[in-house]
């Protein structure tokens, strides 16, 4: 009996499909574990090798705690709204749906030849209205709720509303506009759209004007990252910064619980970290700068409130309001250039420059409080108008970009901190004395930040403030396929569609172009806009990051048509035990996910306010490309050795037709046409290929695709390679070579159950002690290592255990059944076959784990190095239990000793038990 791969696997797929053997129930005696993928996004590319990664991790240890004795739940789902689809639909002429289709297709056969124990009875896709019609009553719950910061948590709009019929607004201070004041007298007398307007200033999920990028000649709205300085990065046209109507989620209410959040569940600390300085939470004061011959004030926020002394300019955000209003005339020229190249920035851009300095006086000066001082305001691209107040103090002695500035524009700079600057770079130390700071004198600064702000509390010009660089979630996007906003605009006002008339389905087009205005290319389609006469449906869909949010929620109840997910089902299922994903979304996906989840649970429909109990990281699979050298002008290619006495160009060629480093010279030249009369320069008559370490993409033709590897090797051998390559978290480039090496340690690991000659070989002898302690050692290593996601580590355990039993010719049912079980997460349909072979009837899948008995494992005796005057001559075995005397005597006897010892009696004898012995002459 052969180790036939392709049969093997094809067969148990089969099964395992046939018989629902991952199908998982809500209702089990047995503990749960949920085991979680960050889900993918379908493209049309499909998968290469380093996408799996992560997936074989999960597959491994679901399938582990499976035979464990838990009930895991393990599903799989499509990211499938986003930029991407649309805009490969664009280019192609197809419509979303039908490539996302395809693409689905094409990434469940590769996800299935891999063999991976997912439940695919859950199956979400974010793009199927049966799927989105909870993300938009999510959405709802979120619209209809507000932060209620006295009790910490969201609340329905509906009692904010019943606060402000009784007592105005006075005990919660507005979040979007804080100088919005009112009485119940007030609020009662306001109209329906005047109290909208206001409720709409506290809801969760809100309309705003925000600044977009405005492409005129491609007549539509760019993100961020489709914007290279001042132009769109297709076609390179001119962008302009455009307000609009956009619709944000206040993810800042919740910056202090995602903040403690953190405390309570097992992220790395890299990872942690990361989230922090994404919330940014610092303490600090917010004060007000009055203005020289105006009414008018500049509010800041600082962290540094001991360095008031040492203000020497104020800088605004070019968008900041008071712009206009402070500008005099002489200088409205200047400011109106500048706000003009402004404009054709994006914020990236402006955040990420520190060469290129810019900046426009205003001509208006601000009053410093305590010494009366003029401070001249600018403004400068480097200050955005959604962070803190839009405001900021300039320090040029302590922060090193005011520092710049201030010599860019030769504004004097004040020394506050005397012999700790130096005059040449800012120094941001909190331990100088003060100097030049009037009554701060002499003081140490950290203790001047607290007077400073009694100071500005008892003026009445500032208080002490908690601040969060976080900044609200935009939530709009100007294209088609995304999730239409459940919100219909009365007469301008937006409303909440009705719960029943849920979904609102995504309306089939032929023409994704924006609409006149920017809007999305729903603007387009009228007969789906106007609803009624003065009711209009929203055009803007929703980000990508909506369905990603939740979906880890769906999976517990997917085939639910009267809520997003059974309390019942969460309140079992609960937290994700353990998610697994990369880095990319380690910001923006997981603090949306956490808000949404905080919500649902302030709103009773959850039981728990953290999603995910524990999360890794995987590393990437870098590609590790192939080169080749064209000697220039020619179609003559040089081996990688003898490049450098020609002229050459590099290029990049398919890692598929190079074998190792070896190219593949007839393939090459039926690659591409380009290449049909190349000819060689070879190195002992090879073709050698330079190597380069880079991101594995198709444009440099490094990617392999896993189909290509399990075909020719097996998914058991593929799944086992990954892990082997290295610690699941850590990147590394792919290297096809070392897979032969896993594939014959299976097909050794088969010979020690079958032989093709005389078939089965597993007999029922008794193991001998050895066999023992090679079997539990190997439970006690894998049982760690798996548990633990060190699975490149329990590999190479397999293949010594595998060896060593091979030594002992070993072919004895009780140690290969257990082994058999401990390879099952690793090996899957390998191990299902050996198990049937061997006489059961019952899939290993449900086997029980072995269980590590110490007493197989545990040393009766100890090779002692045994050492002369310290140095080691010779090595001895004895019992552990050996009494002291006994060694001795034997030590002594030795033929090794005796030659030394010369018949004189030794001065010492040192015996350390378990450890070393020494005799001192």
């Amino acid at each position: 009996m052969e180790y036939n791969f392709r049969a093997i696997e094809k067969k148990w797929q089969e099964q395992w499909e046939q018989s629902h053997a991952y199908r998982v129930s809500n209702d089990s005696p047995k503990p749960k574990c949920y085991v979680l993928d960050m889900f993918p996004y379908p493209s049309g590319a499909g998968l290469h090798v380093g996408h799996p990664l992560g997936y074989i991790a999960t597959d491994i240890y679901a399938r582990y705690k499976r035979l464990k004795g838990f009930n895991v739940l393990h599903a799989m789902g499509y990211d499938a709204f986003g930029l991407p689809t649309e805009q490969y639909a664009l280019e192609t002429g197809q419509h979303p749906a039908v490539t996302t289709e395809q693409n689905i297709k094409a990434f469940r056969e590769q996800l299935d030849n891999i063999g991976f124990c997912y439940d695919w009875d859950r199956q979400v896709t974010t793009s199927d209205p049966s799927y989105y019609k909870w993300t938009q009553w999510i959405f709802l719950q979120i619209f209809e709720s507000w932060y209620n910061r006295v009790s910490g948590k969201a609340e329905p709009i509906a009692t904010l509303v019943s606060i402000f019929e009784q007592e105005g607004n006075a005990g919660h201070v507005c979040p979007g506009d804080r100088n919005i004041q009112f009485s119940a007298a007030q609020w009662k007398s306001y109209s329906e759209k005047e109290q909208r307007d206001v409720l709409m200033q506290y809801r969760l999920a809100y309309l705003a004007h925000a600044e977009v990028n405005w492409c005129p000649a491609l007549g539509t709205v760019l993100a961020n990252d489709e914007v290279v300085n001042g132009v769109s990065e297709r076609g390179g046209y001119p962008v302009i910064k455009k307000k609009m109507s956009q619709w944000f989620l206040r993810i800042t209410e919740y910056a202090n619980r995602l903040l403690q959040g953190l405390e309570t569940v097992s992220f790395s600390d890299a990872m942690k970290e990361m989230q922090r300085n994404w919330i940014g939470k610092s303490q600090g004061a917010e004060m007000k700068f009055a203005l020289k011959n105006s009414p008018e004030q500049v509010e800041v926020y600082t962290t540094r409130p001991d360095t008031i002394f040492g203000v020497d300019f104020l800088v605004l955000a070019p968008e900041h309001d008071l712009v206009k209003l402070i500008t005099t005339p002489d200088q409205q020229g200047e400011i109106d250039k500048y706000l003009e190249y402004v404009q054709s920035r994006s914020e990236r851009e402006r955040m990420a420059e520190v060469k290129q300095i810019t900046g426009c006086f205003t001509g208006a000066y601000a009053i410093n409080p305590f010494d009366g001082r003029e401070i001249p305001v600018w403004i400068a691209e480097y200050v955005l108008a959604g962070y803190g107040t839009g405001a900021i103090m300039a320090v040029p002695c302590g922060d090193q970009r005011d520092f710049g500035f201030a010599t860019h524009f030769k504004i004097p700079i004040t020394n506050i901190i005397g012999d700790a600057f130096n005059g040449q770079e800012a120094n941001a130390t909190k331990d100088a004395k003060l100097q030049n700071s009037g009554f701060l004198d002499g003081m140490d600064m950290k203790p001047a930040m607290d007077v400073v702000i009694n100071k500005l509390e008892e003026l009445g010009i500032g208080k002490r403030k908690v601040n969060y660089k976080m900044r609200d979630a935009g939530f709009s996007r100007q294209r088609y396929w995304g999730e239409p906003f459940p919100i219909v605009y009365k007469d301008g006002v937006p409303y909440a569609m009705d719960e029943k008339d849920l979904p609102l389905e995504l309306p089939h087009v032929e023409n994704y172009k924006p609409g006149e205005e920017g809007e999305g290319p729903l603007a387009n389609i009228t007969d789906w806009v106007n609803v009624a006469p003065g009711i209009k449906r929203e055009t803007n869909t929703m980000p990508g990051y909506a369905g990603s949010s939740w979906y880890f929620l769906r999976y517990m109840d997917p085939h639910n048509t009267h809520t997003f997910a059974d309390r019942k089902a969460t309140d079992y299922w609960n937290q994700v035990d353990v998610y697994v994903g990369g880095t990319e979304h380690a910001v923006g996906h997981l603090l949306y996910s956490r808000m949404w989840t905080k919500v649902l649970f302030d709103l009773g429909h959850i039981g728990f306010e953290e999603p995910f109990k524990s999360l890794i990281n995987q590393g990437m699979i870098g590609g590790s490309s192939r080169l080749v050298y064209r000697v220039r002008g020619t179609h003559q290619y040089v081996s990688h050795g003898l490049k450098d006495q020609y002229e050459t160009d590099e290029l990049h060629v398919d890692v598929n037709i190079v074998d190792g480093v070896e190219l593949d010279t007839a393939a090459f030249k039926k690659w591409k046409p380009d290449f049909a009369d190349a000819t060689f320069l070879l190195e002992d008559g090879k073709y050698i290929c330079g190597v380069q370490l880079e991101k594995m993409s198709k444009r440099l033709f490094n990617t392999v695709n896993p189909n290509d590897l399990v075909e020719k090797y097996g998914a058991d051998t593929f799944r086992m390679y990954e892990m082997f390559l290295g610690p699941v978290e850590q990147s590394k480039p792919w290297d096809t070579k070392g897979i032969e090496g896993v594939h014959r340690f299976l097909k050794k690991l088969w010979r020690l159950f079958a032989d093709e000659q005389k078939g089965i070989l597993v007999n029922e002898q008794a193991p001998s002690p050895e066999e023992l302690k090679i079997l539990h050692k190997t439970i006690q290593k894998i049982d760690h290592d798996t548990a633990g996601f060190s699975y490149n580590t329990a590999v190479s355990q397999f293949m010594i255990c595998v060896n060593e039993l091979a030594t002992l010719r070993c072919h004895k049912r009780s140690i290969l059944e257990p082994l058999l079980i401990l390879l099952t997460p690793y090996a899957p349909h390998l191990c299902e076959e050996l198990w049937q072979y061997i006489g059961h009837n019952e899939s290993i899948l449900n086997a029980l784990y072995p269980i590590y008995e110490e007493q197989y494992t545990k040393e009766s005796a100890f090779n002692y190095p045994i050492a002369i005057n310290g140095k080691t001559r010779s090595e001895m075995g004895f019992s552990l239990d050996a009494a002291i005397p006994d060694i001795e005597k034997e030590v002594l006897a030795n033929d090794v000793v005796q030659k030394w010892l010369e018949g004189k009696a030794p001065k010492k004898v040192i015996i350390v038990k378990g450890k070393m012995i020494n005799v001192v002459i």
